[in-house]
């Protein structure tokens, strides 16, 4: 895929002519599977005929039974029947033509209820067997039509069941049942004497109980529950057979109402609660929790975020003092899934899950600064007493290499600074504490319970596929602890069973090691029962003048409409490379979705109206000194409210509104001189200082017959590290933007040695808050840390636009306003609300561009 090119649907004739015939070597490259599926067939016939032609010689290989009548089997299967005479013509002419030529139309002569292979009768939508290529496993199929071709040839129509191996999940077959198989839409014509065994396939009702449903399932060669496409490697409901329900409004494996959400498998009409809570893990500074609570709010659906837990404790800083409703966990994903297992037991042990106590929201009550009084004053006796308990957790809070659980203990006439971290073992006496603690801790939610949690969202981190890391375990990647994350986050969707589940991660996942991790998470979730898609989405295309795509993987339960992934609303300019296996998950308009997208957002479009600072800037806050110029600036500035509650455009916040984090990363005295003779125009970087040589194919290198220009500090004014940067044919050192482009991606560093992070006009790099502008989030999010933890947050979030858009579909999808479709396009109403770029900004002509570009089909 080059780049510089506009995203944008094909018109007309260009889509039938470029897309369709590509469409199924997309498919064929996503799944090999079924083309072996085609070639086994085929070669059951012949060696060398890549079409099904031949006879069926053998005598025990027959139909049975008279003929369906005519109008019946018209009925049923008409595009076997259309324009008879005419394809009887072109068929006899095609005889004489060469085995590679496209297979064309099997057209019938008649059709069969019944056939006879082998001394055994199958009929229709009997399940069989299909021969294989030799040394390989049989496939297996539904037989759907039995029919005789017009040129006196014996056919069956099968209709494909995919194992967990032949799907996208591949070597991670092992996380499902090996009895268990997926229905898919994927049909082909096969010589009838290709079917060699009839079997038993059962349909079952999906239960994320898994013992329960493997106690429910009869006697039987396989069983299947959902359906598999290709397409987002999508795992579905399947429609019920015999209940008149179908995948699309399918639904509904009640939920106990107990208070530990135990899954129960009977088929019910669920109500949807007015509210749902979320759980965002490694959460950063929590943009994809933010995100989602908006786009939820704009379908109508309060989402709140109750919980929240990362590593960074100023990441964690900056999120509490932006939703202060959110209980906030500063530790590690795999000790807070050991404090859900031990509050759970807790919670149990004080019979709390068979009750019914109304519960609130979390809050900081839990450690109330200002009660000191309440106890008294300090003991005299020298011993100290045990005032109650203020906090929990999981792990070795004092360091003394003993992992186990914890309370935080507030003192009999102490404050909160001499609060300490103790061991459960070590409050042997003090059970009452302990319960009033927990039962607290119950009412108020401060953890959740299995089954209570609506939806989980996070980014596990996983280093170990990064290019950077030249020690990647390729062959077993979740071997490497740097990937043991993505196992963690499974295990707590397994443990508390939210009703949604929405992971992001870098492409990285689905080209490292031919995306055994990708396949890894999609094969944990359809192995726990969860109905699953994959995706590629692009920031860019959701009003945002950067590239950067993410992979989202949605996971839902049976008793839920799988979200589907929003179409975008702009063009972007393209960049990088979109693995080749996974070309089918780029969420982007195709031939049947051809809707107009608004122009690319340009970094004047988000930017512009920021007051000028200079390299030495230390405020933190300060007011506005412009007005908003574009649409899109007038949207960022909208306060919380106004985003979550918006009926319309939100009104423009006044000039003089708070400013956060308008500050860029201080350069070096060295590095600052340098930025100052970087021209102002538009593609400059280090390669317009003096003493250099450009060579024809763009190398640049030092040019020795000149003197060496240095700085005050005798340092070069060139550094060796720019020229050598890629071979010497980099751009990107103390390149500056410009107005006019797209970012790239938004980074975690700020120096600009190895990219192009400087402003257009200003001799600095960019702020924190331009960053943050680029990616979306709203002005009123403040960030907590040094300038370096700021970059940090912000390069590592989620662009809030993209999960802004994904929990639009997620509320419609809790709603039941979506189909089983993979793609969704969002309203007028709410692409009306996502920023367009201001007619104001001068522009490029469009062929300048490049020609136009479809990323999906």
């Amino acid at each position: 895929m080059s780049t510089s090119r506009a995203l944008r649907p094909r018109k007309g004739k260009e889509k039938v002519e470029e897309i369709a015939p590509n469409i199924d070597a997309l498919i064929d490259q996503h799944d090999p599977v079924k083309s072996k599926r085609k070639s086994k067939s085929d070669k059951a016939s012949s060696s060398k005929q890549k079409k099904v032609k031949r006879d069926i010689l053998d005598l025990e290989c027959r139909f049975i039974g008279d003929p369906i009548p005519d109008e019946e089997a018209r009925q049923l299967w008409p595009h076997r029947y259309i324009d008879l005479k005419k394809n009887e013509a072109s068929t006899s002419k095609s005889k004489g033509k060469d085995d590679d030529d496209e297979e064309e139309e099997n057209y019938a002569k008649c059709h069969f209820r019944q056939a006879e292979v082998d001394g055994c009768i199958y009929s229709l939508d009997d399940d069989a067997y299909v021969k294989g290529e030799k040394g390989e496993q049989e496939y297996i199929a539904k037989i759907v039509e039995l029919f005789k071709t017009i040129d006196d040839r014996s056919l069956f129509s099968a209709q494909w069941f995919f194992k967990a191996e032949d799907t996208v999940i591949e070597l991670h077959g092992d996380l499902v049942d090996e009895k268990r198989v997926f229905m898919s839409e994927l049909k082909n014509d096969n010589p009838l004497d290709c079917i060699t065994l009839k079997l038993n396939i059962v349909q079952v009702s999906p239960n994320v109980d898994l013992v329960a449903k493997k106690a429910a399932i009869p006697p039987c060669d396989f069983f299947f529950d959902m359906k598999y496409s290709p397409k987002y490697a999508t795992f579905a409901n399947a429609p019920q057979e015999g209940t008149g329900i179908d995948s699309e409004t399918s639904s509904t494996i009640s939920r106990d109402a107990s208070s530990d959400g135990v899954i129960s498998g009977t088929i019910v009409d669920c109500k949807k609660d007015s509210e749902m809570t979320l759980l965002d893990l490694y959460s950063g500074c929590g943009a994809m929790s933010t995100g989602l609570c908006l786009g939820a709010a704009a379908s109508g659906v309060k989402l709140v975020t109750r919980w929240a837990v990362d590593v960074n404790e100023y990441a964690c800083e900056s999120l509490k003092w932006n939703h202060p409703e959110t209980e906030v966990r500063n530790e590690d994903a795999g000790s807070f899934l050991s404090l859900l297992k031990e509050w759970r037991k807790l919670c149990q042990k004080f019979s709390l899950l068979d009750t019914n106590y109304s519960r609130t929201q979390p809050s900081d009550l839990m450690d109330d600064e200002n009660d000191t009084a309440e106890y008294g004053p300090k003991p005299t006796s020298g011993e100290f007493e045990v005032g109650k308990l203020v906090g929990i957790c999981y792990g070795d809070p004092n360091k003394l290499n003993k992992v186990c659980l914890h309370f935080k203990v507030r003192w009999k006439g102490y404050g909160p600074d001499d609060d300490t971290w103790e061991p459960i073992t070590g409050l042997k006496n003090c059970e009452e504490s302990i319960r009033d603690f927990v039962i607290r801790g119950y009412n108020l939610n401060i953890l959740p319970l299995s089954g209570a949690v609506d939806v989980i969202c996070g980014g596990p981190p996983c280093q170990g596929i990064s290019g950077f890391n030249r020690f990647r375990n390729k062959d077993e990647p979740l071997e490497d602890p740097k990937n043991y994350q993505l196992v963690v986050f499974m295990d707590i969707v397994e443990f508390l069973k939210p009703r949604f589940v929405l992971m992001e991660n870098v492409v990285d996942i689905v080209k490292f090691a031919g995306g055994y991790l990708a396949r890894y998470a999609v094969g944990r979730l359809v192995g726990l029962d969860y109905q699953s898609r994959l995706g590629m989405m692009v920031a860019g295309t959701y009003g945002l003048p950067q590239f950067r795509m993410r992979v989202f993987l949605w996971g839902a339960l049976p008793t839920e409409t799988l979200p589907p992934y929003p179409l975008p609303t702009h063009e972007v300019v393209v960049r990088g490379q979109i693995p080749t296996q996974f070309e089918q998950n780029v969420v982007a308009y195709d031939e049947e979705h051809p809707l107009k997208l608004e122009k690319a957002l340009l970094l004047k479009d988000a930017i512009s109206d920021l007051p000028q600072v200079t390299n030495y800037e230390n405020r933190d806050e300060f007011p506005h000194e412009r007005a908003p110029q574009t649409r899109f600036q007038k949207f960022i500035r909208s306060s919380k409210e106004e985003l979550m509650g918006v009926s319309g455009f939100p009104q423009i916040p006044t000039e003089t509104a708070v400013l956060y984090d308008h500050r860029p990363l201080l350069l070096n005295v060295d590095d600052y001189q340098r930025v100052c003779r970087i021209p102002k125009k538009k593609g400059a970087n280090f390669r317009d200082l003096p003493g250099l040589v450009i060579h024809p194919d763009k190398k640049v290198e030092l040019d020795v017959s000149m003197e060496r220009e240095l700085l005050p500090s005798n340092k070069p004014l060139i550094p060796d590290y720019a020229i050598t940067y890629q071979d010497g044919y980099s751009f990107k050192p103390f390149g500056r933007l410009w107005w006019d482009e797209t970012v790239p991606t938004v980074v975690t560093r700020a120096e600009p040695h190895n990219q192009v992070i400087m402003h257009p006009e200003q001799d600095r790099v960019l702020t924190v808050r331009e960053n943050a502008r680029l990616q979306g989030f709203p002005d009123y999010y403040k960030l907590f840390g040094d300038i370096k933890e700021r970059y940090t947050q912000v390069g590592n979030a989620v662009a809030v636009p993209v999960a802004r858009a994904l929990g639009f579909v997620l509320g419609m999808a809790h709603k039941g306003l979506c189909s089983d479709q993979p793609l969704f396009t969002l309203p007028a109403k709410y692409s009306h609300l996502i920023a367009e770029r201001s007619p104001s900004v001068e522009r490029e002509d469009s062929d300048s561009l490049g020609s136009t570009l479809n990323l999906g089909q």
